[in-house]
């Protein structure tokens, strides 16, 4: 949320400076800056499972932002699913803001499989992450980043 501060008896708004959430930071890889987003990878092989993260300060809820950023959001998460799905075949994508852990807004994008390791159930609580190895997690991104590179972020009026 954006405050006002006075400088020199002129008003101008002051964002507050973004942070992801600590527990997002250690879950997660950063993939790329979107317009909106910041674009997390969860570090979690048995899933291809994004998470996008609004540099936002102090939102909790896809209800706080305003107008043209939930336009962005959401160009934002329909685009990176298209494109995950795109690039790694999946037959179902899941696609959820919970916020009951980490109260930040951020949106997890999941390609499931028929045949994952927790189909057809939620992925929440089901096993033990199983990390990316440094050669899978660059393998992973360059993948990600390829597909991404050509889609035109900027929502349209």
């Amino acid at each position: 949320m954006a405050c006002w501060v006075h400088t020199d008896d002129v008003k101008e708004p002051f964002m507050p400076e973004f942070e992801p959430d600590a527990r997002l930071v250690d879950d997660t890889y950063p993939v790329t800056e979107l317009p909106l987003c910041q674009l997390r990878l969860m570090d979690d092989t048995r899933f291809p499972w994004l998470v996008l993260v609004p540099r936002r300060a102090g939102i909790s809820e896809v209800i706080e932002l305003d107008e043209a950023d939930q336009r962005q959001f959401w160009r934002e998460a329909t685009l990176v699913g298209s494109a995950l799905k795109e690039c790694l075949s999946g037959d179902k994508l899941n696609i959820a803001t919970l916020g009951n852990v980490v109260a930040q807004l951020h949106l997890h994008v999941i390609l499931r499989r028929h045949d994952d390791a927790a189909w057809p159930a939620p992925v929440w609580g089901h096993g033990q992450a199983t990390p990316y190895d440094l050669d899978e997690l660059a393998t992973m991104r360059d993948l990600l980043l390829a597909e991404l590179e050509a889609i035109d972020w900027q929502a349209t009026t």
